[in-house]
């Protein structure tokens, strides 16, 4: 909570309000140059659709609004079939609420709004589940209905006029719901059963977020950047170990409250330079815990101890505050670690003038990156199936990630979030096949010869893991087929299209011409023969001429 420093500054001035648990690192405002460089980060975001145009904007507020009416409407209904007298059901209310990206003003075109139904005391869940979505399926405006009742986190999920909604359901114990109702205060939460407590959550983390950030626009540019930097690099996935959308904007609300007179493209650099140096696992907090005294399970590392052992904890700054970032590895925290500091030495080279905002945005060639891979291969006979069962699948690659990082010869595990279709050449004509690629580094062991690393326990018993919870909960079907299958780099090809696993030829032609002009102007050397060099080329004197063996090295490394 912004807070006002106990002490006065020097000179009786007012003292500078005070975010987060500790003093800002800096207060100094923003230069010219500054406003400049955000402009041209607003510039190079514009071609990968993070902004949405003023129609697309009034068509959500539009959609919201009928929705809203909508649930009022539903709760009147349902309050007449209970009995209400009609002086209640007049002034029963009842509210839409949204939360995550689109709450927080950082929506992409074209992305989905997470909302919830705000409902009064006497309106079960099974209303929600039942009658709700009945009414829902007969709105013509309303297409791909589903509902996931035993989620969870439940949930109705449909297209509402072509946007897509993920609506959550709570039950408060109030007689009525006012157009006014807020949901910051713990106090709302008592007598509440856990899934409405849960749903609940996203609301009150997101309002949490934007009440604690000392500037909201600067706030919101910054996310934005930050989210498409992450999804670009291929660290955007909480499912996959990586950090998702609440965990970026909590790295991003703290960098804010650091430097709360910084404008976006001071706060990009800042955020990489915060984090790039981060000592984790030292937690990031954007407030102190408090105690609601509601007896709810919260994260604390001294009350319990397998909040001990997470290795990059975010904590969610609404009661009861929770690790956003429980499923990250050691191998996604290091993949990740390794990025701040990449986008550290881009972000510095932007504000020396030495780059453009464009480089922060390019995607690593991970398919080049690895020497071994393992492809994993998910397939279904009907498309129907098919998206069931990938869904299941790729909420389980963590458990294979952890799998590969517990054997004793692998360093490093790490899995593309991108899943691609299955070439023709490695499936049934009739199946639908997703593959997801995870990047493998061995340690370096003496005798490496003779060391032969068996993968078939950690892979088998990833599969296994699969296959028993698809029957746990009647989902296997026949056709259903997971395989997992360790390949290298040179076999990439026979998965994936030739763009993505080709070197960029104009980088090696152009550092193969460096080397070349580089042994020219040697004066020990002479070049005799441009390809390969002549035997001549390797030798100065007495000795191996050195320079020539860098070349020959690079040379035929390149060709490789």
């Amino acid at each position: 909570l912004p807070f006002p420093l106990a002490d006065t500054m020097p000179g009786g001035q007012q003292p500078q309000k005070h975010y987060g648990i500790t003093s800002a690192i800096s207060l100094a405002p923003p230069r010219d140059i500054d406003h400049q460089y955000t402009k041209k980060l607003c510039d190079a975001m514009k071609p990968f659709g993070v902004f949405e145009d003023e129609e697309e904007l009034n068509h959500r507020l539009a959609v919201l609004g009928k929705l809203n009416n909508f649930v009022k409407e539903w709760i009147a209904e349902i309050s007449e079939l209970k009995n209400l007298p009609p002086s209640a059901i007049s002034c029963v209310g009842g509210k839409i609420f949204t939360f995550g990206s689109y709450r927080l003003g950082v929506h992409t075109k074209g992305a989905d709004i997470d909302a919830l139904c705000v409902a009064p005391r006497h309106v079960e869940r099974s209303d929600f589940f039942q009658s709700f979505f009945e009414k829902l399926k007969q709105h013509e405006e309303i297409k791909d209905l589903r509902a996931v009742e035993d989620a969870f986190v439940p949930v109705i999920k449909f297209k509402f006029d072509g946007i897509e909604i993920d609506l959550l359901f709570a039950r408060l114990a109030l007689q009525s719901i006012p157009d006014n109702l807020d949901l910051r205060g713990d106090s709302i939460l008592r007598n509440l059963d856990i899934r409405c407590i849960r749903s609940l959550n996203g609301c009150r983390v997101t309002d949490e977020i934007l009440y604690l950030v000392p500037n909201k626009e600067n706030f919101r540019l910054t996310l934005r950047a930050i989210k498409l930097w992450a999804k670009r690099r291929g660290i955007y996935s909480n499912m996959l170990g990586f950090l998702g959308g609440v965990s970026w904007a909590m790295l991003v609300a703290r960098t804010c409250q650091l430097y709360p007179n910084a404008v976006a493209a001071t706060l990009v650099h800042k955020f990489f330079l915060v984090f790039s140096k981060w000592e984790w696992p030292n937690p990031v907090l954007l407030k102190q815990p408090e105690d609601s005294n509601l007896n709810l399970p919260v994260w604390d590392p001294r009350v319990n101890p397998s909040d001990r052992y997470h290795l990059m904890p975010i904590i969610t700054p609404a009661y009861p505050q929770q690790n956003s970032t429980y499923n990250v590895s050691t191998s996604t925290r290091t993949i990740m670690s390794e990025e701040f500091k990449y986008g550290l030495s881009v972000t510095d080279e932007i504000l020396q003038g030495k780059a453009e905002w464009s480089k922060l945005f390019e995607p690593p060639n991970f398919f080049q990156k690895y020497k071994h891979y393992i492809v994993l291969t998910a397939s279904a006979s009907t498309e129907e199936n098919h998206l069931e069962w990938i869904g299941l699948v790729e909420s389980k690659i963590r458990v294979l990630v952890g799998n590969l990082e517990r054997n004793e010869y692998i360093t490093l595990a790490h899995v593309n979030p991108q899943s691609f279709p299955g070439s023709k050449e490695n499936r049934n004509e009739n199946d639908f096949v997703s593959m997801w690629f995870i990047g493998i580094i061995f340690k370096k062991v003496e005798n490496a010869e003779s060391v032969n690393i068996d993968l078939t326990y950690d892979i088998q018993s990833f599969t296994d893991t699969v296959y028993r919870q698809a029957n746990n909960i009647n989902m296997l079907k026949e056709g259903m087929k997971i395989e997992a299958t360790h390949v290298k780099k040179k076999q990439l090809h026979q998965y994936l299209p030739p763009e993505l696993v080709q070197k960029k030829k104009r980088v090696r032609c152009l550092f193969l011409c460096w080397v070349k002009s580089f042994v020219l102007s040697s004066d020990n050397s002479t070049f005799k023969e441009p390809y390969p060099p002549s035997s001549e080329f390797y030798t100065h004197g007495e000795g191996p001429n050195f320079v020539g063996v860098v070349y020959s090295v690079c040379f035929y490394s390149l060709l490789v």
